[in-house]
C-alpha cells in the first residue's frame, strides 16, 4: 500500500438544543439488522472438489497468511476502522471465519483525526517459536510497529514501535540460523528519479529486544524489476527461503488496474536480489477489460507452504462492474503456486484469475455460520451480550455510546456526523456483493434533536444516510442525505405520522452502480423513497482511497437545531 489523499479537517458540530440544556436526547433503539447478497458468479454450480474465489469477499485487502500445524491464520489492512487488523482462521485454506482483531484498544494505536483510508496499512503475520508475530504500519498515526500474541484471536500485546523504519508494508522473516529480518517499502537512496520511484529496504531485527538493529538498514531492490522502465510503487515485500534460495515477493505497478506480483531471489541476504525473467508472476493488466465478469487489479500476494510441502498464494484483486468501478473494495483470492525452473509462479501470463479451482483439501471441509464469500444472508438480532465481530467502528475504540440490551442495540446519538474525522455513532458491516440489500428495524425516537437510521459509507465525502427525526411540531421526517464529493445534502424528504416507539424498517438495495432506498412504518405496506440513484459515488474509482463500502446503523445529534437553521442544510466545517 502507498499513496494517500489529503485528510479532511476535523468537523466542529454544534450540539442540539436539548443537549446544551443538559438534557440529552433519547437514544436510538435498533431491533435488528440484516444484510443479504446475491451475485451471479456465486450462483454458478460448484464442482464437488472445487472452491470459489474470492475466498474472502468484500473489503479484506492486503492479505498476509501464516500456518501453525493444520491451522491457517490471515490478517488484512483495516485503515481507520476499529477494531483493527481482522484475524481470520481456516483449517483448509478455503473456508474462513473471522475470529478476532489484533487492535482492540486505544493504548495500542490512536486513529482519531484520520481519513478513513489512512491508518493501518498492509500487515504481515508470522508464527515462530510458539508465538504469533504481526508487524504493520499506522500511516499518519505513529509509523511501524510490532504486536505479538499466543492466541491469534487475541488479546494481542501493546505496540512495540519501530521508529528507524521510514516506509510502509513491513515484512517479518525468521531465518533458520536464528536471525530475523524486516523488509519494507521505503524511499530510494537519494532523490526519487520519478513519481512512484520507491525501494525495498532490509533491516536485521532483534526479536528479543523487539527492535531493528540500528544502522543495519540497506536497499535490496531499487525501483523494481526493471529500473530502466521506471516501474512504480515497488512495495508489499515478503521474504521466504526454499531450496537454499531467499525469495523476495513484492507488489509492483500501483494498487489499480496495473497491479501485479513480482519475485526476486538471492543465495544470501547480503547479495543482490535478481528479478525473475518471467515477471510478473501474477497480474490481470494485459487482459481485455471488456471481458465478462472480470477480476482485475490482482497483486499484493503472500505465500504459505502446507504440511505436505505444497505452496499456495493469497492475494488481493477486485470484481468491477462497467470495467472500472467497484464498491466492495479489494478482496482476497487464493491460487496454488507452481515452481518453474526454481521460481514460484502464481498465474501464467494472459490467464484470467479463475472463479473456481480444485480445493487444496477436498475431504477437509468446514461449515462457517457467518460466511465470508458466496451468496448468503447475515442477520444480527442483537441478542448476544457482546458486539458481533463483523461490526466495525470508525477511528475510535470507545464503546460507551451503545449497549446491547433486551435484544436491541441502544445507540446514544453523538454530535459527529459521518463527514467527521472523529468517531461517529456508527456500526458498519462490509458490503460483500455487487447485488445486495441491507435493512434495519428502528423504533421512532421519542425526542427531538436527534436522528437515526441506516448509512452506506465509503468515506467522509462519499456516503448515503437514510434517517428519521421527530419534528418539534409533531410527527416525523424521513430524509435521505447524499455526500458526493462534498459535505452531505438532503436530496429526499417526506413527512411521517408515526408514534414514538413505533417500528420503522429502513432499507437499502444496491445493484452495481445503482442504489435505492425504502421504508415501512409499522404494519403498513413498504414504500420506496428513491430508486436508481448513483451508487458509483460509493466506488473506489470515484471516492478514491483504499477501502470498500460498509453499511449499518447510525445515530447523531442534529446540528441545525442549535445553529438556528433548518433541516437539510450543509454541515459546517471549522478550521
Amino acid at each position: 500500500m502507498s499513496r494517500g489523499h489529503a485528510a479532511l479537517l476535523p468537523v466542529a458540530v454544534l450540539l442540539a438544543g436539548a443537549a446544551l440544556a443538559g438534557t440529552p436526547p433519547p437514544a436510538a433503539v435498533f431491533e435488528w439488522f440484516e444484510y443479504s447478497g446475491h451475485d451471479d458468479v456465486f450462483d454458478e454450480p460448484l464442482a464437488d472438489a472445487g472452491y470459489r474465489n474470492p475466498i474472502v469477499a468484500g473489503f479484506f485487502p492486503d492479505p498476509s497468511i501464516t500456518r501453525r500445524g493444520d491451522d491457517w491464520y490471515m490478517v488484512h489492512s483495516s485503515f481507520a476502522y476499529t477494531p483493527g487488523l481482522p484475524v481470520l482462521h481456516s483449517r483448509n485454506l478455503v473456508d474462513w471465519r473471522l475470529v478476532g482483531h489484533a487492535l482492540t484498544r486505544e493504548q495500542q494505536v490512536r486513529l482519531t483525526g484520520l481519513g478513513v483510508s489512512r491508518g493501518i496499512f498492509a500487515p504481515t503475520i508470522r508464527y515462530h517459536d510458539g508465538l504469533f508475530w504481526l508487524v504493520t504500519t499506522a500511516v499518519d498515526a505513529g509509523g511501524n510497529f510490532l504486536l505479538t500474541a499466543a492466541d491469534p484471536a487475541g488479546p494481542w500485546s501493546e505496540a512495540a514501535w519501530l521508529p528507524e523504519i521510514d516506509g510502509i508494508d513491513p515484512d517479518l522473516f525468521f531465518d533458520d540460523d536464528g536471525r530475523a529480518w524486516i523488509a519494507h517499502n521505503g524511499p530510494p537512496e537519494g532523490a526519487p528519479r520519478y513519481d512512484g520511484h520507491r525501494a525495498i529496504w532490509l533491516w536485521e531485527f532483534d526479536a528479543e529486544a523487539r527492535r531493528v538493529v540500528p544502522g543495519s538498514g540497506r536497499v535490496i531492490v531499487d525501483a523494481g524489476t526493471n529500473p530502466a522502465a521506471r516501474p512504480i510503487w515497488i512495495e508489499a515485500p515478503h521474504l521466504y527461503k526454499e531450496n537454499g534460495w531467499y525469495y523476495l515477493l513484492c507488489a509492483e505497478g500501483g494498487t489499480g488496474y496495473d497491479h501485479s506480483a513480482v519475485v526476486f531471489r538471492a543465495r544470501r541476504l547480503d547479495e543482490p536480489f535478481v528479478p525473475y525473467a518471467g515477471n510478473p508472476i501474477l497480474t490481470q493488466r494485459n487482459l481485455d477489460p471488456a471481458r465478462p465478469a472480470p477480476v482485475t487489479s490482482a497483486g499484493h500476494a503472500d505465500l504459505v507452504r502446507t504440511p505436505e510441502g505444497e505452496w499456495w498464494a493469497v492475494f488481493l484483486a477486485t470484481r468491477p462492474y462497467e470495467r472500472i468501478y467497484y464498491n466492495t473494495g479489494r478482496e482476497t483470492f487464493l491460487l496454488p503456486v507452481r515452481w518453474q525452473d526454481g521460481w514460484p509462479v502464481i498465474l501464467d501470463a494472459g490467464l484470467p484469475v479463475p472463479w473456481q479451482t480444485p480445493r487444496p483439501y477436498p475431504d477437509r471441509r468446514e461449515t462457517v455460520t457467518a460466511p465470508l464469500t458466496g451468496n448468503f444472508t447475515w442477520r444480527d438480532e442483537f441478542a448476544a451480550g457482546t458486539l458481533d465481530l463483523h461490526w466495525s467502528m470508525l477511528r475510535g475504540f470507545d464503546r460507551d455510546w451503545f449497549t446491547l440490551a433486551g435484544g436491541t442495540l441502544v445507540m446514544r446519538p453523538k454530535a459527529e456526523p459521518m463527514s467527521t474525522l472523529e468517531q461517529p455513532a456508527y456500526l458498519g458491516r462490509r458490503q460483500q456483493h455487487l447485488a445486495w440489500r441491507a435493512t434495519t428495524a428502528l423504533r421512532l425516537p421519542a425526542g427531538t434533536g436527534m436522528s437515526a437510521g441506516l448509512v452506506a459509507f465509503q468515506n467522509e465525502t462519499h456516503h448515503y444516510y437514510l434517517g428519521v427525526r421527530r419534528r418539534q411540531a409533531g410527527g416525523y421526517t424521513l430524509f435521505l442525505e447524499q455526500a458526493s464529493g462534498s459535505l452531505p445534502q438532503t436530496i429526499r424528504s417526506i413527512a411521517l405520522e408515526g408514534q414514538p416507539g413505533e417500528r420503522i424498517v429502513l432499507g437499502m438495495s444496491g445493484d452495481a452502480g445503482r442504489i435505492g432506498f425504502d421504508w415501512q412504518l409499522g404494519d403498513r405496506e413498504p414504500e420506496s423513497l428513491a430508486e436508481g440513484l448513483d451508487a458509483k459515488l460509493l466506488s473506489t474509482e470515484v471516492a478514491g482511497g483504499f477501502v470498500g463500502t460498509t453499511v449499518g446503523p447510525h445515530a447523531r445529534l442534529e446540528p441545525w437545531q442549535a445553529a438556528g437553521g433548518r433541516p437539510g442544510g450543509r454541515y459546517r466545517r471549522s478550521r
